[in-house]
């Protein structure tokens, strides 16, 4: 059984602590339709903050409490991790072995990186801690691929070029036990995937952003959220990171 990792476990946690804000969507209050956010201009630089958040309210649902619409991602959850403490990755399907995948600027292409798996709540999964070391890191697109020196008992997800109206993220935000939110998918563009209205904080950067099947479309690195709801989280996609990767294949895309 899991325990929450301490002592020498805390030290290498908060070794790092990089991550990316909350962004979000535009609301309006009553019944007229949702305000679009303007997305897929040139990128302004996101302000990381580890205390911003989408909307007025921060909608975390810790995973194994979680029973809204995207509820059959309980089997997708084993495979999202904690990073030294600081950042969240996914482990994924590729042909040539299962990798993390997570955010470029929480790691050092060489670093060696402490992952941990089942971090939640009632715990269910297979409660590795294991070490793995940065085979690729890259911050345009932004992404790193960790090889782990021990892979868990869990089944790695699936990347994807197919959107969904609904997105989800499965996320550790500032280091805490895993939890989930869901939002809307916006738009896709010049390599990035935009979505609104869906809470994340210092610690959710690196983390799949999940279709409604549970495949990765891409990573959350970056956003531009306020609690007026006016603007979005974004990441780079799957496409572009597979593009980019030595490691990865086109037909590592399982889903197109």
């Amino acid at each position: 059984m899991m325990r929450e990792p301490w002592g020498p476990f805390m030290t290498r946690w908060c070794a790092r602590l990089s991550g990316s804000v909350v962004l979000g969507l535009s609301a309006c209050g009553g019944t007229p339709a949702p305000v679009v956010p303007a997305v897929c201009e040139q990128p302004t630089p996101a302000k990381v903050s580890s205390f911003a958040q989408c909307g007025p309210s921060l909608d975390f649902t810790p995973i194994n409490s979680y029973r809204g619409e995207f509820a059959d991602l309980q089997d997708a959850e084993d495979a999202v991790v904690m990073i030294n403490g600081g950042c969240t990755g996914t482990l994924i399907e590729a042909l040539a072995g299962p990798v993390v995948l997570t955010a470029g600027h929480c790691v050092g292409l060489g670093d060696r990186s402490f992952v941990v798996f089942n971090f939640e709540d009632e715990p269910d999964g297979d409660p590795l801690m294991t070490d793995g070391t940065v085979i690729e890191q890259a911050l345009e697109p932004d992404y790193a691929l960790i090889q782990l020196d021990v892979l868990p008992q869990v089944a790695p997800l699936k990347l994807t070029t197919r959107a969904s109206e609904r997105l989800a993220i499965i996320q550790h935000p500032r280091g805490r036990r895993k939890v989930i939110a869901e939002g809307r998918y916006v738009d896709s563009c010049n390599q990035l995937v935009y979505y609104s209205d869906l809470d994340t904080l210092v610690g959710s950067s690196g983390a799949g952003v999940l279709n409604r099947q549970g495949h990765v479309l891409g990573i959350h690195t970056d956003g531009d959220c306020d609690a007026k709801d006016s603007s979005t989280n974004r990441g780079w996609t799957a496409e572009v990171i597979v593009e980019a990767s030595p490691h990865l294949q086109a037909a590592d895309i399982a889903d197109r």
